[in-house]
């Protein structure tokens, strides 16, 4: 279990009459004034003449994450009134005309989820009059909620709290339509799968080693109709050939492995192929990282959770597109037997890459995935990693760098949009080609310790490994982990990045032809 037991229901009802032991209504800041979002007039209306006064006393400014609770009374039926601030409404763009954008919806119900620990049930009224909106409201709340216990004495299971809410309505005045049940019950499947990468990032990392990180994706893989799983242990990826992800295993008394899922819906209309990085943990291997740099290095695996988790949630939502995932998976630690400085690692295709940097070894497993990808003749490769600090320092810690074809960035970056994710593009210059064929002794030079644009040279690197197929690399290094208190829809730890933007690629795929 992943999110809290709760029952939700989308309605029709006014949250001024519902009996609701809370109730959240959304406040914005209007060109002159805060004022009630849409969903909630009623609320206001309710108090009359005291809304406006009560507002100013609590000194409720609307402000994007502001939260102010306060005794319902007898005006309303709720005992508790929980008001959200949605920050500024749009008046020109997208979601103009006084009303809020899907993003500004779904921070605000994420921060709703945290304020109503005591609460049996809520009803929650921010603007949910479009699907998109319904969707936003529903996810923001539901990944709001999320918390991860599994290892705190006298608590709950992870993602379950006793003392929360058992029941939690969404008013919509389009909770009937056909379109916002399915976006509704879409955005469950969805908040379900971010989740579930959350889960697996925040596990520590003596916990979720290669081989158990196999054994969970090949678990849950089991529980859904038309996912299929073959796993390579590291006897098996000898034989193949995967000189990459042995060589970064090698330190690790944890051996590698490469998980493969395949969905092959009878009506597929395109076929996609995810890989994803799966560094259970990084030490940095022989080019060790100090100590400090480590700690939150259980999260360097959130693309292969964030790839696997989509596979399932597209596979759940039975979109008709055929997925090829590839998940390898390795532990970069030290030890006498670490691959060094100077080896020459022959990679799963043939191609030899001279070693400098061992803690550039996502980039040495991904190369074997990518090859393996490009056997079964996707439309297109889409590659998740924590991959680069390089990207961090540019980007920032919110924002993942998408690197690769032009109209497979662009395609990205469209579906990031709709799915409410910061990404931004990066190009690979030409002059990368020179830098990444700089070895005098083998065919690629996997690292060249120039300090610039270490984030483009990474992703130079791994295109030499996509056969000219469409593609894009994802550097989700910053937005990946949340070192942070919570914010909005986003908790403490791992974030679940790129799920959501994966899915919403594969939707509009499913809408191409």
């Amino acid at each position: 279990m992943t999110l809290p037991d709760i029952t939700y229901t989308l309605r029709t009802a006014s949250p001024a009459k519902t009996r609701a032991e809370a109730v959240v209504v959304g406040i914005g800041q209007g060109a002159k004034d805060v004022e009630v979002a849409a969903g909630a007039e009623d609320v206001k209306a309710a108090y009359g003449r005291r809304w406006r006064g009560m507002l100013a006393t609590l000194g409720v400014s609307g402000k994007t994450g502001e939260v102010t609770r306060m005794p319902a009374g007898p005006e309303i039926g709720a005992q508790l009134l929980v008001l959200v601030g949605l920050g500024p409404c749009s008046t020109s763009g997208p979601g103009a005309d006084g009303t809020y954008s899907a993003d500004a919806v779904r921070r605000a119900a994420g921060a709703a989820a945290r304020s109503v620990p005591n609460a049996t049930s809520v009803a929650v009224a921010l603007p949910a009059d479009t699907p998109e909106l319904v969707r936003a409201v529903t996810e923001g709340y539901l990944l709001g909620g999320y918390t991860y216990t599994a290892y705190k004495s006298g608590t709950a299971k992870s993602g379950e709290d006793s003392k929360g809410p058992s029941d939690v309505a969404f008013l919509s005045g389009i909770a009937r339509r056909t379109d916002a049940v399915t976006a509704f019950e879409e955005a469950q499947i969805l908040a379900q799968a971010i989740a579930g990468t959350r889960e697996w990032v925040n596990v520590p990392p003596a916990d979720l080693t290669p081989p158990a990180f196999a054994e969970a994706i090949e678990h849950v893989a089991g529980l859904i109709d038309g996912v299929e799983t073959t796993v390579y242990d590291e006897k098996k990826l000898a034989e193949l050939g995967c000189g990459g992800i042995l060589a970064v295993g090698m330190g690790s008394e944890a051996k590698p492995r490469l998980v493969e899922l395949t969905y092959s819906p009878d009506d597929a209309r395109g076929h996609i192929a995810l890989v994803g990085k799966g560094i259970t943990f990084d030490s940095g291997g022989l080019t060790i990282k100090p100590g400090s740099s480590m700690s939150h290095m259980k999260s360097d695996m959130a693309g292969a959770a964030a790839v696997a988790q989509a596979t399932f949630a597209i596979a759940r939502l039975g979109l008709p597109v055929k997925v090829s995932a590839f998940v390898p998976m390795a532990e970069n630690m030290v030890s006498g037997s670490s691959y060094r400085p100077g080896d020459v690692v022959t990679h799963y295709g043939g191609t030899t890459v001279e070693v400098s940097n061992m803690d550039a070894e996502g980039r040495m497993i991904l190369a074997d995935a990518l090859v393996r990808a490009t056997e079964v003749s996707p439309d297109v490769i889409i590659d998740v990693a924590t991959l680069t600090g390089h990207m961090v320092v540019a980007l920032g810690d919110r924002v993942s760098g998408v690197l690769g074809s032009e109209e497979v960035v662009e395609r990205i970056l469209a579906a990031a949009e709709v799915a409410g994710e910061q990404m931004w593009p990066m190009p690979i210059p030409e002059w990368m080609d020179e830098r990444i064929r700089s070895s005098k002794v083998a065919d690629l030079n996997q690292h060249d310790w120039i300090r610039w644009g270490g984030g483009l040279y990474a992703a130079a690197f791994l295109r030499e490994f996509t056969g000219g197929l469409p593609w894009a690399h994802l550097d989700i290094a910053g937005p990946s982990f949340n070192s942070g208190g919570a914010s909005g829809h986003l908790t403490p730890g791992g974030t679940g990045a790129a799920v959501a933007t994966l899915v919403d690629f594969v939707r509009e795929m499913a809408t191409d032809q």
